[in-house]
């Protein structure tokens, strides 16, 4: 006989409130990229914490082996999902992931009432997040991609359903790990489906750098974000 079974893993997150706590705010939820953790990428966000929100910062659930054996398997990397190439194996892990984003959100929502969602994801981080928010649209209203590519292939025409979405798309210029081309084409089949969407190329690396939060708190801006 054989079969399947679950494994259980413990997963960190971090709610960071910023702002009067009787204020009315959004929640705006990380994602970090490969080989990252919560306690990094906090950091690396640091300049994005003088918005006025909530701000959830979620682990991703795969850990990655340190071979060094000198790192506490809390600091480890993690990684968001499992892809060996096949399509079919890439989408079933966002999806499954997707559910796991979700199970910490419907949680967090049970002691605040934020007045807006949305997600920020980072390289592979970037990858669920675009994920994450076009399947899941009704609880999503700004989605941030950096350094990844918008999966529309999972979206099957379904665009009416999008309309209310924000997307804002950042890219570096001198990006050697994740090509900018892809990410460029699906924005602008976003807008040509009416959503408001956008694309900027940013002259750096794939590394975040200062430039890219300059560009998130602008555009959060005019979104009225404070």
């Amino acid at each position: 006989m054989s079969g399947k079974t679950t494994f259980r893993l413990e997963v960190p997150y971090k709610l960071i409130e910023t702002g009067v706590k009787s204020e009315s705010k959004p929640l705006i939820v990380y994602l970090h990229g490969y080989g990252q953790n919560i306690e990094q990428f906090e950091k690396i966000c640091k300049p994005l914490l003088s918005t006025k929100a909530y701000h959830l910062f979620i682990q991703g659930p795969y850990p990655i082996y340190d071979t060094s054996r000198k790192v506490n398997v809390s600091k480890w990397g993690r990684a968001w999902y499992l892809y060996d190439g096949n399509r079919g194996q890439f989408i079933k892990s966002l999806e499954i992931t997707s559910e796991f984003i979700q199970s910490v959100i419907d949680r967090m929502l049970k002691i605040i009432h934020p007045e807006r969602i949305s997600i920020l994801g980072y390289s592979m981080g970037g990858y669920q997040a675009g994920y994450f928010a076009l399947t899941r649209w009704k609880h999503i209203n700004e989605l941030i991609v950096l350094n990844a590519r918008v999966k529309t292939e999972v979206v099957h025409d379904n665009w009416e359903n999008l309309k209310h979405l924000n997307i804002l798309a950042l890219h570096g210029k001198n990006d050697e790990s994740v090509k900018h081309e892809p990410q460029k084409s699906e924005i602008e089949k976003l807008k040509k489906a009416d959503l408001n969407a956008k694309f900027k190329m940013i002259d750096a690396s794939h590394k975040l750098n200062r430039q890219y939060f300059d560009e998130i708190k602008d555009w959060q801006k005019k979104l009225g974000y404070n």
